[in-house]
């Protein structure tokens, strides 16, 4: 097998000694049976028995190895395999170097060198062994320490090639880094600013007066910093975000006072956000009123931890509002069930009557903010059913012709036969009434809104921003105005909660976050558009459906209970609110049913030691003090395997959705519930 591979192949013994070697490697590098492999790379690294006898560790452990080491001469890929005892099978691949790859080493016309993390040199080029000698084994020898520091300016320690040197430094991989070595004294630099300026230097540089204004840059930094910096460009000009003084950053560093030397500051560029670490270093020789900069482009590292900020205060958010949810939807599920039994005993022309509908229509609104509130946090609980976007924009398109006034346009555009989606029928309209709410204020002199909903076949995945939107039938609605944009700064931040452009009073920066958290929930995706000044699009992605899906609406008519045939049965009904545990328990025996309360879990098993006592089905909350609903009611069914149970909670049914599905006949009711929905339930699980 490994003579008809078409790269070099080698078998050696564990101390390396060539066994066998396949037909390429005899005619490329000509080594005879017996000698050490490590010869292969003789010249090209400069301690070519560590890589070897690293790699075959590895393998000795995991069974295999693969590292792409640095050479002289380009890139080589070592796979090695331990094949039998004392034995193992080495693979050489000379990989082609891509063009935006960096010259190797040896055409630099600096010192460069590969060194390992303990500071050892793997590898030097011309220049380094020119101006060093080539017995150098360690950076120790030359810069009394192992570790040099992005940036840093540093003095070398040989008597016999003195010098200050400004250090680049940069990660190979894991276990090797390229050290580049900026000579900065005035006889070492051919510049009369002592600044190379020779475009092979893979690194920006500027030199800066104390005064603030620049005095000279390499072509890597005019590049990363989209500016001609020219002699006397003020700083300050093309870099922003220190929080103070350049000048005082600029003259304490050359004192040798500053504490922090490196800051991350952001470019003044047009086009896009460029974040740019700045490190000075004083000179050592030379004129003590100029500074050097190194410049890195940290805009990736800024842009992850922008990620991570965002990802952990989304976290918080979200657990805040799930607790919020939790205790509010408790007291709206008192408030609006006992409201549902007084109504119970009020006719239409009861004087109390028109007080109580009050009553019931606010905390309906008070529950449907909350489900707004957990939207952005995708913890609400969605009631998906098949859903016919042209019926539905169709029926919507009364009430967006009303809310986008008379001085503004708006059209429906619609392919006639669009495929279903599943999703909440009512979330999705609040998706679209956000959009065009947002699209009609983008645009106060008036305009045209256009929402058109279309199918789409993606044949290949797409990627866009940070989403990838797998291959499928999709069904897609376009909402887009005319109005004036929104700005390329503040468009990533868009969907974040609280989030709005809008004056005070005027918006709270949910909307566009709850239609995120809707649609993402719904398995769907949305994206945005936008030109200042030209208008903006939404793009809302939804997976087409072609089955039907069982609808899992709860009825909410008020009146279902009185129509429907009274219950018979015994419920356990465990509730640690006393307010919701009395609504519930008075509902059910107006049902017919026999109640038994229990405040906890505990409380409930322990009713249930009287095995005399007939149960026919649980009504829990889920998440109590001390054990919760799921936990007790499997210790409950070990005895009792044909008791039914209802869960029913605050919080999205999602959250617990593993425990439920492995517990069988258990279904969920989420708080707040009305009484006809309580009793409906119970019901069907009695029935």
């Amino acid at each position: 097998m490994l003579d008809r591979d078409i790269s070099p192949c080698f078998i050696a013994g564990k101390e390396g000694a060539i066994i066998y070697q396949n037909h390429i490697a005899q005619n490329r590098y000509a080594l005879e049976l017996g000698s050490s492999f490590s010869r292969l790379f003789n010249g090209l690294l400069a301690n070519p028995a560590s890589v070897v006898f690293r790699l075959q560790n590895k393998a000795s452990v995991l069974g295999s190895a693969r590292e792409d080491i640095v050479t002289r001469q380009g890139t080589v890929q070592l796979t090695v395999m331990y094949v039998a005892k004392n034995a193992f099978s080495w693979r050489v691949d000379e990989m082609r170097e891509p063009a935006n790859m960096p010259k190797p080493i040896d055409a630099r016309p600096y010192p460069v060198v590969i060194a390992s993390e303990n500071g050892a040199i793997q590898q030097m080029n011309t220049s380094f062994s020119k101006q060093f000698g080539q017995g150098i084994s360690s950076l120790e020898q030359l810069f009394s320490k192992s570790q040099l520091t992005d940036g840093e300016q540093i003095c070398s320690v040989s008597r016999s090639n003195p010098g200050s040197f400004l250090v680049q430094r940069t990660l190979i991989n894991t276990e090797q880094s390229e050290i580049c070595l900026f000579p900065l004294d005035a006889q070492s630099t051919s510049n009369e600013d002592n600044m190379p300026e020779n475009g092979d230097i893979p690194v920006p540089l500027l030199k800066i007066g104390t005064d603030g204004n620049v005095i000279s840059a390499t072509p890597l930094a005019k590049s990363l910093l989209a500016h001609t910096l020219e002699n006397g460009t003020p700083i300050s000009d093309v870099l922003e975000g220190l929080g103070r003084s350049f000048v005082d950053w600029l003259v304490e560093t050359a004192r040798g006072v500053s504490r922090n030397q490196t800051e991350f500051l952001k470019a003044k560029r047009s086009d896009k956000e460029v974040y740019v670490q700045v490190t000075l270093n004083r000179q050592k020789s030379g004129n003590p009123n100029e500074i050097v900069a190194v410049l890195n482009d940290a805009t990736e590292l800024k842009s992850l931890e922008a990620q991570f900020v965002q990802s952990q205060k989304m976290h918080a958010i979200g657990q805040l509002a799930g607790g919020v949810a939790h205790d509010f939807n408790n007291l709206l599920t008192a408030i609006s069930g006992h409201c549902d039994l007084l109504l119970l005993r009020h006719d239409q022309g009861d004087t109390d009557y028109g007080d109580l509908i009050q009553i019931h229509q606010n905390a309906n609104r008070a529950a449907a903010l909350v489900s707004q509130l957990l939207a952005f946090s995708r913890k609400q609980n969605l009631c998906l059913e098949p859903v016919d976007l042209v019926e539905t924009l169709s029926d919507l398109s009364h009430l967006l012709n009303r809310l986008v006034g008379e001085k503004t346009q708006l059209t429906l555009a619609n392919d006639p036969d669009l495929p279903a989606i599943c999703a909440d029928k009512r979330q999705l309209e609040q998706v679209v009434m956000n959009l065009v709410v947002n699209a009609r204020d983008a645009m106060p002199n008036g305009g045209e809104i256009r929402v058109n909903a279309q199918a789409c076949t993606l044949r290949e995945p797409l990627k866009r921003d940070q989403a990838f939107v797998p291959a499928g039938d999709y069904v897609v609605v376009r909402v887009t105005d005319e109005g004036i944009g929104i700005p390329p700064d503040r468009l990533p931040k868009i969907f974040e909660p609280f989030f709005t452009t809008k004056r005070q009073g005027e918006g709270t920066g949910l909307g566009l976050s709850t239609a995120y958290g809707i649609v993402k929930q719904s398995g769907g995706f949305i994206f945005v558009n936008s030109e200042p000044s030209k208008g903006t699009e939404f793009t809302l992605y939804f997976p087409a459906i072609e089955a039907e899906l069982e609808r899992t609406a709860l009825p909410t008519n008020l009146a279902a209970n009185e129509q429907s045939t009274k219950s018979q049965g015994v419920v356990l009904l465990v509730e640690d609110e006393a307010p919701v545990r009395a609504f519930a328990s008075r509902a059910l025996r107006m049902n017919g049913v026999t109640v038994l309360e229990a405040e906890d879990a505990e409380s409930a098993l322990k009713i249930l030691e009287d095995e005399t006592l007939k149960i026919d089905l649980f009504v829990t909350d889920v998440i109590m003090p001390g054990m919760d609903g799921p936990t007790w009611v499997k210790k409950a069914k070990l005895r009792r395997p044909d008791v039914k149970t209802v869960f029913v909670s605050g919080y999205a049914e999602e959250d617990f959705s593993d425990n439920q599905k492995s517990i069988r006949d258990s279904v969920f009711l989420p708080k707040p519930f009305s009484l006809g929905e309580l009793t409906q339930v119970v019901q069907q699980q009695l029935s």
